[in-house]
């Protein structure tokens, strides 16, 4: 008999040899006290009466230690681009035919990529977390970041497929960036953490794209793009600091003194830096006088471009000093880093630095909408392929109407999630390629912040709904579903919580003086119009415009009151507009999923504000299940292969 030192599922073989009665599990052997890799006569006559007694169990029947360990299909996925029907639907819907084409043949290709090679590495990644060396054994100073070889491929892999490049080669034009946002999508929940250097490394290249590409930084964002895995560089972005993150105007404290070659020196304390092994990053700093002083508040903050590392790979001028213990995450390196003269150059004009960042802030923000979509899709994927294989009370849980109802309410989630998020990268498309005309900049403004706090809410919900469909299986860590739930938790917290956000919106309604909103009612008014001329659509329609009429309502009482009562309904507002655009953007699908069945009370944007996975319940008498919903849930969950 041999020793089984794999746990059971990183090795399908192991299981088999073990159902055989060819292996010992390796729990058991630890517990027997074996240390060799053979039993032997010996050991098993010094063991304990106790020790004994699990020997004999193991000679027991087959059907019988078989009955001893947990027999249930583990849930999987095959080609996620083929296996998304809602996906496939928006492109052929969208994109121009020859686009289309080309597109469809190479996310196919991704799609089994996926599957074969880039999951695999995720799951490496995950068990093989960074590793901090501050000191070599001789007592010299290093300060050596470790990652593991499925961390680096990752890195490799993001450049042959273009993650970066495809947004900004511009093959084809204003639907660059939809094809790229795509790609991440199926990228993210198989990347092992890494969508997030890369969500970074597109910011800093569309910060120095907006500057014009200077040719000091021409070197840097042709490795921020590049498809040569030896060649791209990836990025970090350090704003916060010891008081603090989204208050980047009163927390930072980073100095930035010149020097005689025209570069600067940044000394500070940078708290939190996501993907610390980065190649680059950006980074605010107050620029001191010549007698050290310098100018408080946001006006006094500059942005700055540095190398992390020289050419010959040692820290510029950095010490770090710990890697964050993180409750999620733990794939990528996060430190806390001591900023000692590091040499850097200055990219904004002087005391510009907040609104010369603001670009890779709204590209980071999209990303994680990205990931908040990617997930919520990924947990439902496995949920619904686990309903099918789970036999509960005599039958599968697919034939459960309460538990198919469960999966049809999250599944009503993710649609209507994505949607916002193709949406709002359609429009950057077109700001990117000079197409967008003003009301589409506008409501590009006002998505951004309203998609990212919404969908970070809705993901942990999501996450924690679909992890209990799986009973206690869900709770196991070696399953790896509690890996997506710990991930998606950061989701509402980077790049700014759910409050600041809402704040965020509030600014956009204020700066803008009323045209954001103009151009909000009016966009959403329009596909009203056009929708009213379906008979499904009524009610939905219907409810759509008295929740628009609400708003008015809401906005003309707030008009004459004191700016506190706008600011604690921020939140409030903020998701209203969120589940307004996304009904709206429901009202636009021109293919049906299964037949007629998407008017179903499952997928009819009637239903849309009354789903308990809402992070605000809509107080009204409506979004009950009306007779014969079951029945429909189930045919758009399980009633078509596709879906």
């Amino acid at each position: 008999m041999f020793v089984c030192r794999l746990p059971w599922w990183r090795s399908s073989a192991t299981c088999k040899l073990w159902q055989s009665g060819d292996f010992l599990p390796w729990d058991r052997c630890q517990m027997l006290g074996i240390k060799g890799i053979h039993t032997t006569v010996g050991q098993e006559q010094q063991a304990s009466m106790q020790e004994k007694q699990m020997l004999e169990d193991l000679e027991m029947p087959l059907a019988r230690r078989e009955a001893e360990t947990l027999f249930q299909e583990q849930p999987e996925t095959g080609n996620q681009y083929l296996e998304d029907t809602l996906l496939r639907s928006y492109l052929k819907t969208h994109l121009p035919p020859k686009v289309l084409e080309e597109v469809h043949q190479d996310l196919e290709r991704f799609g089994n990529s996926l599957v074969t090679e880039i999951q695999p590495l995720s799951w490496e990644c995950e068990l093989n977390p960074p590793v901090f060396r501050q000191y070599d054994a001789w007592g010299q100073r290093v300060d050596h970041i470790h990652t593991c070889s499925a961390w680096r491929r990752m890195k490799e892999i993001s450049a042959e497929e273009g993650l970066i490049a495809e947004a900004y080669e511009r093959r084809y034009s204003n639907w660059s960036r939809l094809y790229q946002a795509v790609k991440l999508y199926l990228f993210s929940s198989s990347s092992g953490g890494f969508s997030c250097p890369l969500a970074m490394t597109d910011g800093a290249a569309k910060v120095i794209e907006s500057l014009g590409v200077p040719g000091s930084l021409k070197n840097a964002f042709d490795h921020l793009i590049s498809r040569d895995p030896k060649k791209f560089w990836t990025s970090g972005q350090w704003m916060t600091e010891r008081r603090g993150g989204s208050d980047v105007a009163n927390g930072t404290e980073t100095v930035a003194r010149k020097q005689p070659d025209g570069t600067y020196r940044l000394y500070g304390f940078k708290w939190f830096t996501s993907a610390a092994d980065s190649d680059v990053t950006l980074t605010l700093a107050r620029i001191a006088d010549s007698e050290g002083q310098y100018t408080q508040g946001s006006r006094g903050l500059s942005l700055f471009f540095l190398r992390v590392r020289d050419e010959e790979g040692k820290l510029n001028s950095i010490q770090v000093q710990r890697l964050k213990d993180k409750l999620g995450t733990r794939q990528m390196a996060t430190a806390e880093l001591w900023l000692q003269g590091a040499r850097a150059e200055l990219i904004s004009a002087e005391g510009r630095g907040v609104a010369a960042i603001s670009n890779m802030l709204n590209i980071t923000r999209i990303h994680n909408v990205i990931g908040a979509v990617a997930s919520m899709r990924r947990m439902i994927s496995l949920s619904r392929d686990y309903a099918r294989k789970r036999v509960a009370f005599g039958k599968l849980l697919k034939d459960h109407p309460l538990h198919v109802q469960t999966i049809a309410r999250m599944e009503v989630q993710v649609r209507g999630a994505f949607l916002l998020l193709m949406e709002i990268v359609r429009l950057l498309g077109l700001a990117e390629t000079n197409l967008a005309s003003e009301q589409d900049q506008l409501l590009l403004r006002l998505l951004v912040p309203v998609a990212k706090l919404y969908t970070g809410k809705q993901a942990s919900a999501v996450a924690v709904e679909a992890m209990e469909s799986f009973g206690g299986q869900g709770y196991m860590e070696d399953t790896g579903l509690p890996v997506i739930l710990r991930d998606t938790l950061v989701l509402s917290i980077w790049e700014g919580t759910t409050n600041i956000l809402s704040l965020d919106v509030l600014r956009s309604l204020a700066k803008s003086q009323g045209q954001v909103m103009a151009a909000f009612l009016s966009t959403v008014q329009k596909k009203l119009e056009l929708a009213s001329g379906t008979e499904e659509l009524s009610p939905a329609v219907q409810r759509t415009r008295e929740a628009i009429g609400s708003l008015r309502q809401f906005m003309e009482a707030v008009g004459s009151e004191q700016a506190l009562t706008m600011e604690l309904a921020a939140r409030d507002f903020s998701y209203s507009l969120a589940r307004i655009y996304t009904g709206r953007e429901k009202m636009g699908i021109t293919e049906p999923w299964n037949g007629s069945d998407w008017h179903s009370p499952s997928l009819c944007p009637s239903r849309w504000c009354n789903q308990e996975l809402c992070p605000v319940a809509v107080e009204s008498g409506m979004g009950t299940y009306g007779g014969g919903a079951a029945l429909q849930d189930s045919a758009l969950v399980f009633g078509n292969s596709r879906l």
